[in-house]
């Protein structure tokens, strides 16, 4: 007899799957209870559970203790019976490794460092940002990994209340442009970048493959799809001198 997955257990015994805020509870990660992360993870993560995916999860926790760390790792290995699970982090967390579970160390804001683990992990279908909360590093990563996520990959970020708090390289100025939450909001006009009145402007990459974004307190939701959508100005056939207010 071959090997059973975990999900194949639950619903032989007739069963229901531990959703994700018992998985939280259960392995001790700050995904609930502190926070309030499980149940947005699990409108989004639901309809992909029994897929062969690959996640990327950004900060493994534990901070220097290398004995430390790996929670939500673990939970996400139950969620997922399927799927091949990654961390990343700047401490040496090999120790948390085990069966379908393994841990780069590096930064998450090094690009070279982050292609190198895109190329042992082939194309990835989930990333998770849990790591600095560094505006910068947020940044960073988004950039260098978005475009690794296959169609109709989903990445997340939590935190993103240090956008707003100085000591996390964010603003008070809720406009300013270096950001992580910024970067959100410039992703949500993409959305419609055909809309805007920019004669010349060619469409960024983001433009192009965010399919939408999903804002919650303190965390964030991009879906990667194909953002090519012909422009309601061209459908409805609107006068150039209405457009320019003339």
């Amino acid at each position: 007899m071959g090997r059973e997955w975990p999900w194949a257990r639950w619903r032989r015994r007739k069963r229901p799957a531990p959703d994700l805020v018992r998985l939280a509870t259960l392995h001790r990660t700050d995904k609930w209870g502190r926070h309030w992360y499980a149940r947005h993870y699990q409108t989004h993560f639901a309809p992909r559970r029994l897929e062969p995916l690959t996640l990327l999860e950004v900060g493994v926790g534990g901070y220097e203790d290398p004995a430390k760390g790996g929670d939500s790792l673990r939970m996400w290995k139950a969620y997922f019976p399927c799927a091949r699970i990654f961390g990343l982090d700047v401490f040496d967390k090999r120790a948390v490794e085990e069966d379908r579970i393994r841990v780069f160390q590096g930064s998450q804001d090094d690009r070279m460092f982050l292609e190198r683990v895109v190329e042992a992990t082939g194309p990835l279908d989930i990333v998770i940002d849990d790591g600095s909360h560094q505006s910068a590093h947020v940044v960073a990563s988004f950039e260098a990994l978005f475009p690794h996520l296959r169609e109709g990959g989903i990445y997340a970020v939590e935190d993103t209340q240090t956008s707003y708090w100085p000591s996390y390289g964010g603003s008070l100025d809720v406009e300013a442009p270096h950001t992580s939450m910024n970067l959100f909001k410039r992703l949500a006009d993409g959305l419609n970048h055909r809309e805007r009145i920019r004669p010349g402007y060619t469409p960024t990459f983001f433009d192009l493959n965010v399919a939408s974004v999903h804002l919650y307190h303190n965390m964030v939701f991009v879906y990667r799809g194909r953002n090519d959508e012909e422009s309601n100005v061209l459908r409805a056939n609107v006068p150039p001198a209405w457009l320019v207010g003339q």
